[in-house]
């Protein structure tokens, strides 16, 4: 028995892409016209790849990608990509190092996710603890005008990510894509405008 999960797993084999999650920035990308070409992005959390590889295709050469992960890429990234192994919440990493060089940016992508335990208060708080972390990210690199789209699992506490980043950016929208599975407690919020 076929199922919705199994549809956009089969699709991302099909396509190229080493994971589902492709489809989720992909919708993003469609309805908000996030990446375009020439564009320097920032992808945290970018293990396995199909972020970094959609967001390299759209920004094209003349573009810049720099994705980083705690764990190691599952594709190669194209010559205008870049990939770092490492904790870029770490002062002395060389990812944070790389941030320094390589920014700033025009767009922050981050589908960071904790290491799930099972019980939903302590993930949705690790989730929401690395979206402001990627917020804190985005006020040092992003630039001016520029985009933010984060991922964190559903909570009530969610409210308090939201108000910061409407101190931070012009418009906060929350996005669930139609690629998430229906049983996942993933939203996403995408900002826009830094100010």
């Amino acid at each position: 028995m076929k199922t919705y999960r199994d549809h956009y797993f089969i699709k991302a084999k099909q396509d190229n892409y080493p994971a589902r999650s492709v489809y989720k920035i992909r919708e993003a990308d469609k309805r908000f016209r996030l990446l375009r070409v020439g564009q320097k992005v920032l992808d945290l959390g970018a293990s396995p790849g199909s972020w970094s590889l959609y967001a390299a295709q759209k920004i094209g050469a003349q573009g810049r990608l720099v994705a980083m992960d705690l764990n190691p890429l599952s594709v190669e990234l194209p010559a205008q990509g870049i990939f770092v192994l490492g904790d870029v919440f770490d002062e002395t990493s060389k990812a944070r190092q790389t941030l320094v060089e390589q920014g700033p940016f025009d767009v922050v992508l981050s589908d960071m996710a904790p290491k799930t335990t099972g019980i939903k208060f302590a993930d949705q708080a690790k989730s929401l603890d690395l979206a402001f972390q990627a917020l804190a990210i985005c006020r040092e690199c992003l630039i001016k005008g520029g985009t933010f789209v984060v991922k964190f699992f559903e909570a009530h506490e969610a409210k308090a990510l939201l108000e910061e980043m409407r101190r931070v950016f012009e418009r906060v929208q929350g996005f669930k894509p139609k690629s998430s599975r229906a049983e996942s407690r993933e939203m996403f919020f995408v900002a826009m405008g830094k100010k």
